[in-house]
């Protein structure tokens, strides 16, 4: 059991890392926080953390070693990443002022979103990154012992997933509070402006990349 406690620990430690580090998911869940309200924002990040099982699941069954050691493959899963980022950065581009019920924490009316359309978000701005790809297969591969049981290896998952989902629900409830959807609402267009820009930019970015 301490090995598996050691396992974990170390996976922990170098996964906490990558949920603070900017990037698409945490651009996403300001943006839905923002413009839509705490409830999608919410309903996202479960989108994201069930994503990252989704990453975790083909890892353990060595789907992620196929897709690495195929650039065919991978470049489908980039592109298709490239598109999505692309397509929401342009969205948000076109995006005119949104108001935000500040007594109410949710968007007024006119800019509510469903709850399928709000988790598929989260779920697609993760599952399209070919990033986690290679950053699961790698620590997976480098700390977590080939002995260990799959059902250990799937806590593993588990532990991350809700460790995901909490940090970006904590920014959600953050950038929810009436002083920030207060501030949001005078710069709305700008800030969506700004968003846009992040998602294209990382989009491009991800479009540079190649296989390590």
């Amino acid at each position: 059991m301490s090995h598996y406690l050691i396992e974990l620990a170390s996976l922990m430690a170098i996964f906490s890392f990558a949920i603070v580090s900017p990037g698409a998911d945490l651009a996403m869940v300001m943006r839905q926080s923002l413009v839509h309200g705490r409830r999608p924002a919410i309903i996202t990040s479960f989108g994201i953390g069930t994503s990252l099982m989704f990453h975790v699941t083909y890892t353990i069954l060595g789907l992620g070693l196929i897709i690495s050691q195929s650039i065919y493959l991978f470049n489908i899963v980039k592109w298709c990443g490239v598109a999505y980022l692309v397509y929401i950065g342009i969205k948000a581009l076109r995006a005119g002022q949104t108001e935000i019920a500040v007594d109410a924490g949710e968007a007024k009316a006119g800019n509510e979103q469903s709850a399928a359309k709000a988790f598929g978000l989260g779920f697609a701005a993760n599952a399209l990154n070919p990033k986690a790809v290679f950053f699961f297969l790698s620590i997976f591969s480098t700390v977590v012992s080939a002995h260990t049981p799959m059902m250990v290896k799937f806590g593993y998952g588990l532990v991350m997933a809700s460790c995901l989902i909490l940090w970006f629900v904590g920014v959600s409830l953050f950038m929810t509070t009436p002083p920030m959807r207060a501030a949001f609402t005078r710069a709305s267009k700008w800030i969506d402006r700004a968003s846009g820009v992040v998602f294209i930019g990382l989009g491009l970015k991800l479009a540079t990349e190649k296989v390590a």
